[in-house]
């Protein structure tokens, strides 16, 4: 005998029914932001809107014609669909003292309940409550603690500056006689701080059309800087403690060999969730409301989902729209599995020694750049971080922080952040000294399980010779039987498979479109240099993609990677006033080490005009870009 279970139990019922009253919340301040900036813009139905709002009328809740009004529940909107709770409390206290006003004068006022239109407002602002109350479970984010406090502060100081400059708009354009100075001051303290509609009658002011905009637009800025405040999401600084990067460094030396990506994870100023058991992790960073994920997770990959549950539900609590950056195909399968869309960003090269050669016509440019600085008396040291004195070390910083272009130190998801750390002895240096002995340039990799290294940092002297980074690379694949080495990633380069195929004879327009406009904007982000420099070497190109939730979450997400990456850094008080110091140039050598013999050139053509330099460095390694030749 067959027996039907239905599915439909009443706990799935009563969540399917407070989605659904969530929803409708949110749809009535989407509608209510609507219709108050039509109001702004329409002067006949802004007079509607105010006829209905004075004397014995009411409008339902927070329609009223204005950019004020309208900003306002955009933004209630746009908290309530991340479902923060604070903005849920906001609502509902608002709403509940609205209709609570409004049955009270109905019920002492005959003459109000006379007119239909309250009727309606009450029951649509009454359904507007229910509704909230019903999906109350669905708001549930967390708030900073320090919200309330800094929202109270930005009302009272940016109201106190809004009134001042609204109070010299009014006197300074006012055609009306007998105003008094706080006549003027009470007028625009009400633009400031109410709701009302421009063109508002008042004692003793009458001002142009454009001051009560003025006005007006002061007063929307105030109010979406309260309502930032308030509703803001915590900023999740917590780093990385020493606990957290001891089990990450377990988590590599099992499973490190899986993604090359991996040992940036012990970045000091990400965070990290754990999975269940502890055999994964994912680390991220917020910022600006974005929890950035960076690469695969670390450790087991039958624990991955464990770990991207956990990160998640914690970016739900805490309302932070969720991103991966730099996932690999394998990494972005799995998070696809979660409910993320992936976006291909570019691919990774990788060369793989055994297989690489500078035979052929296809590396015709990176032989000859090769001999040409060989020639020029160049040599290579290639040692551990562990294998170096401190003095040295210290010497290496000093000239890395003085050929870095520019005060920010880029990178986020393939970059370590740091040089010469004690706990980074397994990193690899390689230092280029001319024939003088003095050092020209610098490479630093990050290991890759226990055969592979992924750059991280490649700094040079701008007067060094052309080429000096592919002699380097090339000698780094020369001589990797010495620190054990079998493949190697190099820089990441955006938008290759755009630069490769849009240039092939068949190409689409719109691809041949998209390539021109990449090509235009690599006049200042090296977008296609990066891609050409580093198909020199003729690697294997793995593909990294961007994971999100939903298409309108790109643009916070391409913010808050640019801020991540260092392309973009947010201003703060301290450092408007705060002088930059820019180290001296060293005026000796600062490392004097005997230069080794260089490695003797074999038997094939040069040709002296050829000339090459390493990968600029783009939205992926750290470090500035080199200079352009």
């Amino acid at each position: 005998m067959d027996t039907h279970v239905s599915t439909d139990s009443p706990a799935s019922s009563r969540e399917k029914w407070q989605r659904r009253a969530a929803w409708a919340a949110i749809w009535y301040l989407r509608l209510a932001a609507a219709l108050n900036l039509l109001g702004a813009f329409s002067a006949p139905f802004r007079r509607q809107v105010t006829r209905h709002n004075t004397g014995e009328l009411f409008t339902p809740y927070l329609l009223t014609a204005g950019f004020t009004s309208a900003a306002l529940a955009w933004f209630l909107a746009i908290m309530m669909r991340r479902r923060k709770r604070a903005a849920w409390i906001f609502n509902i206290v608002l709403s509940g003292a609205y209709l609570l006003l409004v049955l009270l004068v109905m019920a002492v006022a005959p003459e109000v309940r006379e007119h239909t239109f309250n009727w309606i407002s009450a029951a649509i602002s009454a359904f507007f409550v229910v509704s909230l109350l019903v999906g109350r479970r669905e708001f549930h984010a967390k708030g900073d603690r320090s919200n309330p406090m800094l929202a109270l502060l930005t009302l009272v100081v940016g109201g106190a500056v809004g009134m001042l400059i609204g109070t010299g708009l009014v006197t300074a354009t006012n055609s009306a006689s007998g105003s008094t100075l706080w006549d003027r001051m009470n007028y625009a303290l009400m633009r400031v701080y109410t709701l009302a509609p421009a063109g508002s009658e008042h004692v003793g002011v009458r001002i142009p059309h454009w001051v009560d905009i003025a006005i007006n637009v002061l007063s929307v800025i105030l109010f979406l800087l309260v309502l930032y405040a308030l509703f803001r999401s915590p900023k999740g600084k917590e780093y990385l403690c020493d606990e957290d990067e001891k089990r990450l460094r377990e988590l590599l030396d099992r499973h490190g060999e899986r993604d090359s990506l991996g040992y940036f994870a012990l970045r000091r100023d990400k965070s990290v969730v754990f999975s269940g058991t502890g055999k994964a992790a994912v680390v991220y960073r917020v910022v600006g409301g974005v929890s950035l994920a960076s690469g695969d997770p670390i450790g087991d990959i039958e624990a991955w989902p464990g770990a991207i549950d956990q990160w998640m539900a914690q970016a739900q609590v805490h309302a932070w729209t969720p991103a991966v950056m730099g996932a690999s195909e394998e990494g972005g399968t799995v998070y696809a599995r979660h409910g993320l869309n992936a976006l291909e960003l570019g691919d990774e090269a990788i060369v793989e020694v055994d297989e690489f050669t500078l035979d052929g016509r296809a590396m015709r440019g990176v032989r000859q750049a090769h001999k040409r600085v060989g020639r020029a008396g160049y040599t290579v040291r290639i040692r551990r971080h562990a294998e170096i004195p401190e003095a040295e070390m210290d010497a290496l910083l000093q000239l890395a922080d003085h050929w870095r272009d520019g005060q920010t130190e880029r990178g986020f998801s393939m970059a370590l952040g740091r040089l010469g750390d004690p706990a980074d002895g397994q990193c690899v240096m390689l230092e280029c000294h001319d024939g003088e002995g003095e050092l020209r340039a610098l490479l630093s990799f990050v290991p890759w399980g226990v055969e592979g290294l992924s750059l991280d940092l490649m700094r040079r002297d701008r007067d060094s010779d052309n080429g000096l980074m592919e002699f380097m690379v090339i000698e780094l694949i020369r001589q990797a039987d010495t620190v054990g080495v079998k493949r190697i990633s190099l820089n990441f380069a955006m938008f290759r498979a755009v630069f490769e195929r849009g240039g092939r004879l068949g190409a689409g327009p719109v691809l041949r479109l998209w390539r021109e406009v990449l090509i235009f904007f690599s006049r200042w982000w090296q977008i296609e240099s990066l891609y050409r420099a580093n198909a020199k070497y003729r690697p294997i190109w793995e593909p990294r993609y961007l994971l999100f939730q939903r298409s309108s979450d790109l643009p916070r997400i391409g913010i808050a990677s640019a801020r991540a990456e260092g392309f973009i850094t947010a201003p703060s008080l301290p450092a408007l006033f705060k002088r930059r110091h820019v180290p001296a140039a060293p005026t000796t050598p600062a490392v004097p080490t005997t230069p080794t013999p260089p490695t003797p050139p074999t038997a094939a053509a040069t040709d002296s005009a050829a000339r090459g330099d390493a990968p600029a460095e783009g939205p992926a390694r750290t470090g500035a870009a080199p200079p352009s030749e």
